[in-house]
């Protein structure tokens, strides 16, 4: 305890560092007012009444769980960061399939601005998308047969001037995720979801606490449930940090009096190269059938359609879980290109042992990490759709998808990698870190 108060001490004396960590709150508490002013010409007394007696049980409660509540509160920063992501995904989609996008990536830092700037035009659109789908729900929601917005604002003015508000927060919130990566401490994007998950916690633990109270709920049966649940989803995830090491050999080189080579070293490839990505991509596309479902609230065949990507469905897991496979072996496959390897080590004047330089190393590295990113994407598949599976036991979804799933990674991976990043700065001071070792090992997203 006392080697953890020494470590925030010296992290305050430290003035950029100070700096840092200060200013990344002042624009996350920026973000979380954000979240909390509603919309122009919405009555909030009949849009928190509405709220309170709907269920967060569905795709909508999942969505509202990603932008820390403004969803919910039909608020200017409503759509939060997801438009960007879908975006990034797309283009990244693009990368690999496009030669033009292809061409781009290789071009180092001017590509990589050009690629940034068309993220954000695609962030545009498919918060425009976004915008109009919220405005379509918004109209169409009740209390007590008393809509949510007055017969007299209701017109075209009020869905334009809707539609390009919720556009504004989504690239305001984009533009504060950039400025905390750049001047703050840690990932600024996934610091904003990272934040809206964590404020979410105490509201699904009243709501809990309430159906327990009413005796909606048994509490030793739920605490038994959500005991396994969080063994399970920690047991996954140390399985999916374990590595396959191939050695490699490097022939001695003699050059001049000097000796190189003729050391093993180890290419560690990853059971889980790809992280938490594929299920953030995975869950950026499910939410694009629910978009488009709102824009035709009052349609029997679509309301039937809809039903099967509820969050509940059987359908909706089997998708998803699908997805998260797929989106595994496509971002390992961004990640860590064993063409590339091979190339490099041929040059180094290195060889797998058995192996013939040049493609045969390639393809024995590729066979390896396919045969490895298997149970990898399995793994992850299971741990994004228990929730689903561990609220059909009685526990409330909003409170499952808080202790597992996709939140449960978000949160230990952000902390993990803010940590690291503190670290660093401490150790380049010469101060002792959060680990006497100073290796914190972190995610980003």
């Amino acid at each position: 305890m006392a080697k953890i108060q020494e470590t925030f001490r010296n992290i305050f004396k430290i003035h950029e560092l100070r700096q840092r960590i200060l200013y990344t709150l002042a624009l996350l508490v920026i973000v979380r007012i954000g979240t909390h002013i509603t919309l122009p010409g919405i009555d909030t007394s009949l849009l928190h009444s509405a709220t309170r007696s709907g269920t967060s049980d569905n795709l909508f409660g999942l969505y509202d769980l990603f932008v820390g509540g403004a969803f919910s509160n039909a608020a200017i920063l409503a759509l939060g960061i997801m438009p960007y992501i879908s975006s990034s995904i797309i283009l990244q989609i693009a990368g690999a399939v496009i030669p033009y996008f292809q061409k781009l990536q290789r071009e180092g830092e001017e590509g990589r601005k050009k690629l940034t700037q068309l993220t954000r035009y695609g962030t545009v659109v498919i918060a425009a998308m976004q915008a109009w789908g919220v405005t379509i729900h918004l109209l169409s929601m009740q209390y007590n047969s008393a809509p949510i917005v007055p017969e007299a604002v209701r017109g075209i003015i009020w869905s334009m001037s809707t539609i390009s508000i919720l556009v504004a927060g989504t690239m305001f919130i984009m533009w504060m995720g950039e400025q905390i990566t750049e001047k703050g401490i840690g990932n600024g994007i996934s610091l904003i979801i990272f934040i809206g998950i964590i404020n979410r916690f105490p509201f699904a633990l009243l709501d809990e606490y309430r159906l327990m109270a009413s005796g909606q709920r048994n509490i030793v049966i739920e605490v038994v449930i959500l005991s396994l649940m969080v063994l399970i989803i920690a047991g996954v995830v140390l399985v999916t940090q374990g590595t396959r090491r191939i050695p490699v050999q490097y022939a001695k080189r003699v050059v001049g009096r000097k000796v190189y080579g003729g050391v093993t070293q180890y290419i560690p490839l990853r059971v889980n190269t790809a992280g938490v990505m594929p299920i953030i991509f995975a869950q950026s596309i499910m939410f694009i059938p629910s978009t488009l479902f709102s824009f035709f609230p009052n349609n029997e065949f679509i309301g039937v359609v809809a039903q099967y990507f509820t969050y509940r469905s059987f359908t909706y897991s089997v998708i998803y879980a699908l997805m998260i496979i797929f989106f595994t072996y496509f971002y390992t496959a961004i990640a860590f290109n064993p063409q590339d390897v091979a190339e490099n080590m041929k040059k180094q004047g290195g060889f797998i042992p058995g192996i013939r330089p040049g493609k045969q190393t390639a393809d024995f590295i590729d066979n390896i990490l396919t045969k490895i990113t298997l149970p990898g994407s399995i793994f992850l598949a299971i741990i994004a759709i228990l929730p689903t599976f561990i609220s059909k036991f009685g526990v409330s979804g909003s409170f499952a998808s808080f202790f597992g799933g996709t939140s449960l990674l978000i949160i230990v991976g952000v902390a993990l990698d803010t940590l690291q990043q503190i670290e660093s700065h401490l150790l380049m001071r010469h101060y002792d870190g959060f680990m006497k070792s100073g290796k914190l090992k972190g995610r980003r997203f």
